[in-house]
């Protein structure tokens, strides 16, 4: 039939994307959080980053909802707790990177938010080597805050710092909501919870510029960009790739960060930040490789 005909190159590029290596899959999920993260902050000079964060939440939970098509009944009081607090924690995350990406350069804003993962991969360790990890990932933090011109703006990291925060709720609250709700239900309707929290903000800084189509569009792409291809890339992964090898990858989403932050942004970093950065690399992938957990989450669609 003509549908078939017209829907078969698409069925056919989806396969191949299915059955692309799966690390290869991560690292393009990398690149698509960080190029949409470059484009996002292009786009501050337009639209507030209040207004941003709010068309990239938009997106990627119309996307979700559409996708999960969550049902509603049936849950307890307590379950909803969960799935609130996570869509907070997901909206106060996305809106706390965006507010440093609009103070301090990419690749240092995305490094000191990994401070929270670092923090839920060793929390509760009795190990020597991850204080050492510790150790190295402050260390880094800490030359980061320092550049060839002294000292770099302290909103911003303080910024990165609630957005780190943040990042380690999701990554628990994220494991409690999907034992509660079955696939991405949970992540559609926490979604939906992100949005309408940063509705009143988002309008409010937007504006009438929200209804200029050009600025519209790149929001969504915005969106789709840091949400939904890497999430829907890391979930393809994931059916593969064991969750050590799969949070190590992540590691290099600093450096990623960074690099997107000079070829888009002309965010040119100085030796001893370089440095930093890959402090912190090593100490997320360190903590990573050591860690013991029976399962892990795609990254939060940050």
């Amino acid at each position: 039939m003509p549908s078939d005909t017209r829907l078969h190159p698409l069925r056919r590029a989806a396969g191949a994307v299915a059955a692309a290596p799966a690390p290869l899959l991560v690292l393009v999920g990398i690149v698509s959080v960080q190029g949409g993260a470059g484009v996002a902050k292009n786009l501050f000079g337009e639209l507030p980053p209040d207004a941003v964060v709010w068309l990239r939440l938009l997106t990627s939970a119309l996307v979700l909802v559409a996708v999960a098509r969550p049902v509603l009944r049936g849950h307890s009081r307590r379950d909803w707790l969960v799935v609130v607090g996570f869509g907070l924690a997901l909206g106060t995350m996305n809106y706390a990177i965006y507010q440093s990406f609009a103070r301090i350069p990419l690749g240092v804003a995305v490094t000191i938010e990994f401070l929270g993962p670092l923090a839920v991969a060793i929390a509760g360790s009795r190990r020597w080597t991850d204080l050492a990890w510790v150790a190295l990932a402050g260390g880094g933090v800490l030359m980061l805050t320092r550049g060839d011109t002294g000292d770099i703006d302290l909103a911003g990291v303080a910024f990165a710092l609630l957005a780190a925060v943040c990042w380690a709720a999701y990554i628990l609250l994220s494991a409690a909501t999907g034992r509660r709700f079955p696939g991405v239900s949970g992540l559609a309707i926490a979604s939906v919870v992100a949005v309408a929290a940063m509705t009143p903000l988002g309008v409010a800084a937007g504006g009438s510029d929200l209804l200029r189509p050009e600025l519209l569009a790149i929001g969504l792409a915005v969106g789709l960009l840091s949400s939904v291809v890497p999430y829907t890339l890391e979930l393809l992964a994931l059916r593969r790739l064991s969750t050590r090898v799969f949070g190590i990858l992540m590691s290099l989403e600093p450096a990623a960060a960074a690099l997107v932050g000079v070829l888009l942004l002309s965010e040119h970093l100085s030796p001893l930040q370089w440095l930093a950065i890959g402090c912190v690399i090593a100490a997320s992938a360190g903590a990573t490789a050591q860690a013991r957990r029976p399962r892990a989450e795609p990254e939060p669609p940050h």
